[in-house]
């Protein structure tokens, strides 16, 4: 069953952002600024790529969105980054309104519209665990009576960490957050439009039927600087910096290697 990814990459859509601006212009100005897109390239590389090319299923695809103004040396950086993850492709739009050109990237990428397919989503600061692809393959085919009464089923893997990064190390959480954006996929039968973009994602659960795992820990949540939730007051999140036992947990399920992250957050 052919199953796709898809990661905006500060993407300025209309309209899809907690913190809106009052012109398009704003938007792109915030979302490519130089100090911003840093920490949003820093992550992306040392959380993002990491996890999805060691997926102990390789196949998968990759969409990863982009404005088509974003300046030529950052998209160079961009598939650069990519370049031994053979699963991922840029995806270049102008600005359109944010569910519509996300469903109309996802419906395109189904190589035959009449088989259904699996669906997920990547923020570009997120990790997910090595095997949440072979689990997603997993749980439709676990749930074949229940796919086949419906058009679509969540399947959600509900624990995970919030972590911080920084020329220190690592320092995170365990969390339990159910129906987040990280470590959620969708089935969707064949010659349906609906995607995983069709539904903020919080709210899937009210739409089709959800099947939700409370094992294992399953993603990484991005907590930094340039997150779109904290450019307003939000509530702190009490991380502390991994034990050794806990940075083997990163490296093993996540892929993320603690003086990985180190040397690229101290290239600042």
């Amino acid at each position: 069953m052919q199953v796709i990814g898809l990661c905006r990459f500060s993407y300025p859509a209309i309209g899809g952002f907690q913190v809106d601006h009052e012109t398009i212009e704003e938007r792109i100005a915030y979302l490519y600024d130089d100090r911003r897109l840093e920490e949003r390239f820093q992550l992306f590389e040392a959380v993002v790529v990491p996890s999805l090319r060691a997926q102990t299923d390789p196949d998968f695809e990759l969409i990863i969105v982009i404005g088509d103004q974003l300046p030529a040396h950052h998209r160079a950086r961009l598939e650069a980054l990519i370049t031994d993850l053979p699963q991922a492709r840029i995806h270049a739009e102008p600005p359109r309104p944010q569910r519509e050109v996300m469903k109309e990237i996802l419906n395109a990428a189904r190589r035959d519209f009449e088989a259904p397919c699996l669906q997920f989503r990547c923020d570009d600061d997120d990790a997910i665990a090595v095997d949440f692809v072979a689990r997603l393959r997993k749980a439709a085919s676990d749930c074949s009576a229940l796919t086949a009464q419906h058009k679509a089923v969540a399947f959600d893997w509900n624990k995970g960490f919030i972590a911080e990064y920084s020329k220190d190390g690592i320092a995170a959480i365990e969390v339990f957050r159910p129906f987040d954006v990280a470590a959620l996929g969708i089935w969707v039968k064949g010659n349906c439009h609906l995607t995983i973009m069709n539904f903020a994602h919080n709210k899937i659960n009210r739409f089709m039927p959800a099947v939700s795992f409370n094992e294992p820990r399953m993603f990484v949540r991005g907590h930094n600087a340039s997150n779109d939730s904290r450019q307003k007051p939000v509530k702190g999140v009490a991380v502390a910096a991994l034990d050794a036992a806990q940075a083997n947990e990163f490296r093993d399920r996540f892929a993320i290697q603690l003086d990985q992250v180190q040397r690229i957050f101290g290239d600042e």
